[in-house]
């Protein structure tokens, strides 16, 4: 027996000297990620290039070697932000055998939330989604990450108090919103913080696609007379906001956006940087190109013998891209470093989100520490403003009311 053995592996070693060492990795070896995007549909001009962040994040990975031995598979569904398609995509990722989902859209995050605890696998929601999803006892299988649009008013709040000396009892806050579930989503909060720092609030719906909207920006500057607007639009729509506000006189800089309205691209579509000047947005990842990640990335493309692509020039939804690539890889590290043989599912890559701690990703984001409890990570957001042809930082990182924010988490979880 021990001739027969001593033989064999004579035979596998000649054979492995004939034909080169075995792979670290193999297709049987790949760990699937599910990703949905909107390549075509209202708000294609984020995931025109916050899903090539993502695929550039995965590539990165793979080049170096993969996640712990194995290579990484990101399975990319456009879904147009429909929702019944958005559904559809989930059951192919799952089919695929996707270990964890990158959710795109709060409609879709309201859709799926039974499904992915169901079939107990995370789903991530960076800076949209529901915003009670932050309670991960309640909603274990749901991961906001990013400020939820609760933490976003309630910055936006905050910030209006600074720029309007420190108080806004008596003044006259406008929410300019995209009228979907997304766009509604904060509105409970913002009422509250009015009764709470004394200001006089009105909302105005803008209808989906939010091409038209002159009526409401007539509204807000010339018979509301807002002293402060905060806007929460996404897709075309926020370029549409600043041509109008700029063609009825009103100051961008009295002007605050959550994240999706925050990008180049819709400064572009807005005019260009010289017409938005002034403009302030919100943001939960860093905008520029001067990050580690980012020069690695460029390298990788350099090594290929390629120009890095035009999308790191769009660098807000670009960069938004790559961390959310980034948390997926993080969560599935977490993951197979927990579980002996590499052979992990959804419920393990839940339990590695929950693992994230101390996680900035080179400087692109503040520390991250997702919990079990908490899965929003502290909701903390900077403001940038358009400023000199560029954007440019005006305040480091922080978060605004989370006593309020907490509870109305606390509310949401009693109804449920």
């Amino acid at each position: 027996m021990r001739t027969c053995l001593t033989a064999l592996t004579a035979i596998l070693v000649a054979m492995t000297g004939l034909f080169g060492p075995v792979a670290p990795a193999s297709a049987a070896d790949e760990i699937v990620i599910g990703l949905q995007c909107d390549r075509t549909g209202a708000t294609q001009i984020v995931g025109t290039v916050l899903c090539p962040g993502f695929h550039d994040y995965i590539a990165l990975v793979n080049s170096k070697g993969g996640v712990e031995g194995h290579k990484l598979k990101a399975l990319e569904i456009d879904h147009e932000y429909k929702v019944p398609q958005g559904v559809e995509a989930y059951e192919r990722h799952k089919k695929d055998g996707a270990v964890s989902m990158a959710i795109y859209g709060t409609p879709h995050i309201y859709a799926l939330a039974a499904k992915l605890t169901e079939d107990r696998i995370p789903g991530t929601s960076p800076g949209f989604g529901s915003a009670a999803a932050a309670d991960g006892i309640r909603y274990p299988y749901i991961f906001p990450i990013a400020a939820t649009y609760w933490s976003q008013g309630a910055a936006a709040v905050e910030f209006a108090k600074k720029q309007l000396g420190g108080s806004l009892k008596g003044k006259k806050i406008a929410y300019l919103f995209y009228d979907n579930p997304a766009g509604r989503e904060p509105i409970d909060v913002i009422e509250d913080l009015a009764t709470k720092e004394g200001f006089q609030l009105k909302t105005f719906a803008v209808p989906p696609p939010g091409v038209e909207m002159g009526a409401q920006v007539l509204d807000i500057s010339q018979r509301f007379r807002a002293d402060f607007l905060i806007a929460h639009l996404f897709g075309g729509a926020p370029g549409v906001s600043i041509k109008e506000l700029k063609r009825v006189g009103y100051p961008l800089r009295k002007v605050v956006s959550f994240v999706w309205g925050a990008a180049e691209a819709n400064i572009e579509a807005g005019g260009g940087f010289a017409a938005a000047e002034g403009y302030y947005a919100m943001q939960f990842a860093g905008v520029g190109k001067d990050y580690p990640v980012l020069n690695e990335i460029r390298d990788m493309y350099k090594k290929q013998g390629k120009a890095a692509p035009k999308e790191m020039d769009s660098t807000v939804f670009y960069n938004r891209g790559v961390l959310i690539g980034a948390l997926h890889v993080e969560a599935i590290r977490n993951a197979l470093k927990a579980k002996s043989g590499g052979k992990i599912t959804g419920d393990d890559v839940k339990k590695g989100f929950e693992k994230i701690s101390n996680f900035t990703l080179g400087g692109l984001v503040p520390p991250l520490k997702i919990t079990p409890q908490d899965h929003e990570g502290g909701g903390l957001v900077q403001i940038w403003q358009v400023k000199g042809g560029k954007f440019e930082k005006v305040t480091d990182w922080y978060a605004a009311y989370q006593d309020v924010v907490a509870k109305h988490i606390k509310e949401a979880g009693a109804k449920k």
